[in-house]
């Protein structure tokens, strides 16, 4: 069954595969930050943001998990 929250666990798990794979959004040199190009910094912060969305994924279906085993009546998982 598709619900808004299994929407938003799919998004938070795509978004980075869509990132890494568009290479014209950061196949660049500027702007610059602290020295290093462009390229390399955007993939280094995707690797954070990456982190960051597959722990909100997680949580977020524990939490829908919770939800539907409540909703069978509390059976154990």
């Amino acid at each position: 069954m598709v619900t808004p929250m299994r929407v938003v666990i799919a998004v938070c798990l795509i978004a980075p595969f869509v990132a890494m794979l568009w290479v014209g959004s950061y196949a660049k040199t500027d702007p610059a930050f602290i020295g290093i190009p462009f390229f390399y910094w955007y993939q280094m912060a995707w690797v954070l943001i990456s982190t960051l969305l597959t722990m909100t994924a997680y949580k977020l279906w524990q939490r829908d998990q919770r939800a539907r085993s409540a909703a069978k009546g509390g059976a154990s998982q």
